[in-house]
């Protein structure tokens, strides 16, 4: 949808429509490349989760890039790239499952059930969740794999499944790079240029194939994925913009939903998909910037960066104008300190190394600053794959301004008010305009009492990347959803962390079926405590979205 998360519809028809699915199958050529004039994308997604189901995923070793454990298991299911013609060109989405352990993590004599098989998408658009199933042996994931096959995938685009690219990964990581919280007439122009390349580059490089990457695909992949596990019913987690293609899926298919949990919901309003869900991030990035600034105004002895949040302001533009002068390490810029501050938003375990960093290097010590910002040269193709597949989908999903005049004056204005994230976010966005591909018109995601098991959503209030208004939308359209926040508190994703009230809530749902009326709420993790100046530094979001820069769409 929005950012980096580095940064963010159709009715079933497995009942009646059965016996004219299988009818039309068997009349189809055995032979056939291309689908009857006329098929849907849901008679193409029938004929390809039939297919699968059929097929089945035959696991084994994983690819050595992925660089996962033998106790994990790899295999790939077929996709039509274009729904509407389900015996065209196949794509192959890889997929790794850890089986469940059955072992109860508090009785060690007492076999655990299978429930089935849990599938999990960390977000993005573009981010992988193949290495999910390793977490099965953190202590709060232990009962939750005891019950089920934990199963991460590749999106269409990502990594392994037919991967994406718009420009070379070298281009991608270039530093040091500026980033102007109001920039000039100059800047822009640069930054427009910039966009129409990038745009040209992603319609050059994926052509006609272009086109087929987005959130609804997301979802009908999703279905066949299912189908494939041999599930006759999915269960699902998806977090930041998973919530969003999760919505979509059951929109399309309510009577293939089981249980899902929603963490940290995109808002699904077609009015906001995804130019102004954008807008919206940027205004709850100025907030949680303030909590940051907050926090290491009230730590000012361990940082010494300011006694307010103001104060510790006018550090951080300090140190903004001394990397414009002369990057540290001749790699960390205005761009580089900016992203590295930008993921404090995201997740507040990463305020005290982002305190201490800026804190030394006003002090003369750049060292862990560099550390802290400096890009990844070995992770710059997956990088690059991460952006391509966040900007396909998200351009693909919706009308965009085609009028630059219109993106300078809503940021302008924005930036006023909002100015930590405003243009970061709109250079991020900006190819949108200038894209190649026909736009979709964005799915009225809603569905009717009784049509839908209930989902659960959880949120934090101050979460930046999906800011809050988004749960209570996602709930609204949503019947028989229900909404857990975790009130006080903005980290994003916040299944399995630390709030044992949240994760009692997860567990209650998913293990026992069990459920608030409604609403529940659980106070907000304690904040983190200061580091000290001799502790380590974290570079990325350890808990959730592998693959993902900071960034949501969520």
């Amino acid at each position: 949808m929005h950012r980096r998360d580095t940064r963010c519809e159709l009715p079933p028809f497995y009942s009646a429509a059965g016996a004219l699915l299988l009818t039309t199958l068997s009349a189809a050529p055995a032979g056939a490349t291309g689908a009857a004039p006329g098929w849907s994308e849901r008679h193409g997604t029938a004929v390809a989760a039939l297919r699968a189901e059929t097929a089945g995923i035959d696991f084994g070793a994983c690819p050595k890039s992925q660089g996962l454990p033998s106790n994990v298991k790899c295999g790939t299911v077929s996709v039509p790239l274009d729904y509407t013609r389900p015996y065209g060109e196949q794509i192959r989405l890889t997929v790794s499952r850890v089986r469940a352990t059955h072992r109860d993590p508090g009785n060690s004599k007492h076999r655990v059930p299978r429930k089935g098989a849990l599938v999990y998408n960390p977000g993005g658009p573009g981010a992988s969740g193949l290495h999910f199933p390793l977490i099965g042996v953190l202590p709060a994931w232990k009962r939750l794999a005891a019950a089920y096959d934990l199963v991460g995938y590749a999106p269409r685009g990502v990594g392994p499944s037919a991967k994406l690219s718009c420009e070379d990964p070298g281009q991608y990581l270039k530093a040091p790079t500026l980033a102007p919280v109001h920039p000039s007439e100059a800047y822009k122009k640069e930054r427009v240029a910039r966009a129409k390349a990038y745009a040209r580059g992603c319609a050059r490089r994926a052509g006609s194939a272009l086109r087929h990457y987005n959130s609804l695909n997301n979802a009908r992949d999703l279905d066949v994925l299912r189908a494939a596990l041999g599930e006759p019913k999915l269960n699902f987690m998806g977090a930041s913009y998973g919530t969003y293609f999760g919505a979509l899926y059951a929109h399309l298919f309510p009577t293939h939903v089981k249980r899902m949990v929603f963490d940290s919901a995109v808002n699904p309003d077609p009015a906001q998909i995804w130019y102004h869900n954008n807008l919206a991030q940027s205004v709850a990035f100025e907030s949680r910037w303030a909590d940051f600034r907050e926090w290491v105004a009230r730590h000012h002895a361990d940082y010494g960066l300011g006694r307010t949040a103001q104060a510790v302001l006018r550090s951080y533009d300090k140190a903004r104008a001394r990397l414009a002068a002369k990057p540290a390490g001749g790699r960390i810029g205005p761009g580089q300190l900016q992203e590295a501050f930008l993921q404090a938003g995201y997740y507040d375990d990463y305020w005290p190394s982002r305190a201490q960093a800026l804190s030394a290097y006003l002090k003369g010590d750049a060292k862990p600053l560099v550390e802290l910002a400096s890009p990844v040269t070995e992770a710059a193709a997956e990088e690059e794959n991460t952006n391509a597949v966040y900007t396909a989908v998200e351009c693909n999903d919706a009308p965009w301004p085609t009028d630059w005049r219109v993106w300078d004056r809503d940021n302008t204005r924005l930036a006023r008010v909002a100015p930590f994230e405003t243009w970061d976010n709109a250079w991020m966005n900006l190819p949108c305009a200038f894209w190649k591909a026909p736009r979709q018109q964005p799915v009225d995601v809603r569905t009717g009492p009784g049509e839908l098991p209930p989902i659960l959503i959880l949120a934090a209030e101050r979460d930046a990347a999906t800011p809050y208004d988004g749960a209570l939308e996602m709930q609204r359209r949503l019947a028989g959803s229900v909404l857990v926040t975790e009130r006080n508190a903005g980290t994003h994703g916040i299944a399995y962390g630390p709030n044992k009230c949240v994760n009692a809530y997860v567990d209650a749902y998913l293990l026992e079926g069990r459920r608030p009326a409604r609403r529940a709420s659980c106070e907000g993790r304690p904040q983190p405590e200061p580091q000290r100046a001799d502790a380590r530094t974290s570079k990325r979001p350890a808990a959730t979205k592998p693959g993902e820069r900071p960034k949501a769409a969520g």
